[in-house]
């Protein structure tokens, strides 16, 4: 007899329909076959242990268990449940009559229970796109599932639920997962701009980076806040919707990092790594084409405190999804594509004592010490960079008077408020901000009068301007026009986009 289970396996973000087959014949002995990893071979003792602590039989005939398309590679354990439900249905101790209605993953414990898997929230959207119905996941995994719109999500705990799922036993929808009216949270992060003495400039600069999701880098001595202003832009960026809210979360999905945590992500990721990550944690790849820092800050901020002590190995690789929006990863065993728009934010001090420019003559390096530490964050990566602040020492006087500044939750509003009218002006495009404009949509919408060119020309030549720099400006420019509420751009715009481009100009 031939039965057959329906389950799926994530490369990346790109979910591949997997069919179980279960087929028994005369002889003795269970083979399985389609490319299985080492975690799927082992699948066998995992389920025939857990069917005998549930109570069923091992079929004792030859039975072969292929993985079909037999072509891709099979990894993970997430196949255990399909595998167990095809050895019941095939030795006939269950008949369920709707299988073909279902997608199921689940990894099986000794004793029948589930664990949970990787890559549920992507299987779920892919199982929606193809026309399942319903689908059955670990209930660890299953809440982040449950968001998904077209399918009905059950939870179980045990083998037996799973059985009594498909089986269309009374009381199983006890077992569907409630779809939740999405929870935004507040940032957690405890920080509050509040809390910055002074640093008017460069809070403003904070602002116009958060409002149109710019790269920026701070750059100033130490002790000035870089470091925490930078933790403060978390607390000022608008909360994401719900199509990015999904996009995020399949990223976090496929990383592991989603199991138990109660639903979607819904806070806009803040990613700090540290300046000795390797380049495959940056940017993702090994064995399972793991998303790197990169691609989790998807939708966020990729903040690189220090970002002059990463390798330069390391920075360039960021030009490309810096461009593209996107991270693509080449192996010999697969080749992925992961999404990665995030805000680029760096701190960094002007030299490698941390003292050039500042009063009384403290800097202790030589022309060739400070040429040399500038120089390890390449040309074409700064092209890149929006806003260039430069951070001065803190005030004396506001830091002893303990002069606080305006809240994070004012400023918030005032992003949020700029936010939506980019939300308005590109809805159907498929962007979201300012800084994601192309070539066609900057002679759209950053139309420029006579002055204003003029103006731009002129920049452009004082400063070698390349076709990147002008385009950024451009961009920088609308932010701060949608900041002010006006529909055109005006040269105290460009005026402004132009000192926080230049960190000589400052």
């Amino acid at each position: 007899m031939l039965f057959r289970a329906y389950c799926a396996t994530c490369v990346g973000l790109e979910v591949i329909p997997v069919v179980v087959e279960v087929s028994l014949q005369p002889g003795v002995g269970i083979f399985l076959v389609g490319l299985p990893d080492s975690a799927v071979k082992e699948s066998l003792l995992r389920v025939t242990t857990a069917l005998q602590s549930c109570g069923y039989r091992v079929p004792g005939r030859k039975v072969v268990i292929n993985l079909a398309p037999a072509n891709i590679r099979k990894e993970g354990s997430g196949y255990d449940v399909a595998i167990a439900l095809g050895l019941l249905a095939a030795s006939g101790q269950i008949s369920p009559p709707d299988i073909q209605d279902f997608l199921i993953m689940g990894e099986l414990a000794l004793d029948g229970s589930l664990r949970g898997v990787h890559g549920v929230l992507p299987v779920a959207l892919k199982g929606a796109e193809l026309g399942f119905r319903r689908c059955i996941f670990p209930v660890d995994s299953s809440v982040e599932a449950a968001q998904v719109e077209g399918v009905k999500v059950f939870g179980a705990e045990t083998l037996s639920d799973v059985v009594d799922i498909v089986s269309g036993a009374d009381g199983i929808e006890r077992l569907v997962v409630d779809r939740e009216p999405r929870k935004v949270q507040p940032c957690m992060l405890g920080v509050d701009f509040m809390d910055v003495m002074g640093q008017d400039f460069a809070k403003r600069g904070l602002e116009i980076a958060a409002s149109g999701a710019h790269n920026l880098i701070l750059s100033g001595p130490p002790g000035s806040g870089k470091s925490f202003m930078a933790s403060c832009l978390a607390s000022i960026l608008p909360p994401m919707d719900k199509q990015e809210s999904l996009e995020t979360s399949a990223i976090y999905s496929v990383a592991g990092l989603l199991t138990g945590n109660g639903g979607l992500v819904t806070q806009r990721p803040f990613r700090t790594p540290h300046n000795t990550s390797s380049v495959v944690a940056m940017v993702g790849g090994g064995p399972n084409a793991t998303p790197g820092e990169i691609s989790l800050a998807h939708n966020g901020v990729l903040y690189l405190d220090e970002i002059s002590l990463f390798s330069p190995t390391t920075l360039d690789l960021l030009r490309q999804p810096l461009e593209e929006r996107s991270i693509s990863i080449s192996r010999a065993r697969y080749k992925v594509t992961y999404p990665a728009s995030f805000m680029l934010v760096g701190s960094m001090n002007p030299c490698p004592c941390g003292y050039l420019g500042e009063q009384g003559d403290k800097c202790t390096c030589t022309p060739g010490m400070i040429a040399r530490y500038q120089a390890k964050i390449s040309g074409p990566l700064l092209d890149r960079i929006d806003l260039n602040i430069k951070v001065k020492p803190v005030d004396k006087g506001a830091l002893v008077r303990c002069a606080r500044g305006e809240s994070s939750s004012d400023i918030a509003r005032r992003v949020a408020a700029a936010r939506e009218i980019q939300r308005l002006r590109f809805k159907g495009s498929g962007i979201f901000t300012n800084s994601q404009m192309d070539a066609r949509q900057l002679q759209e919408y950053c139309p420029l009068g006579e002055s204003q060119k003029r103006f731009m020309e002129s920049v452009m030549e004082k400063f070698s301007l390349s076709a990147r720099g002008y385009s950024r400006i451009l961009r920088v420019s609308r932010t701060i026009a949608d900041m002010a509420g006006e529909e055109n751009i005006s040269a105290a715009h460009i005026s402004e986009a132009v000192q926080y481009r230049f960190r000589d100009f400052l």
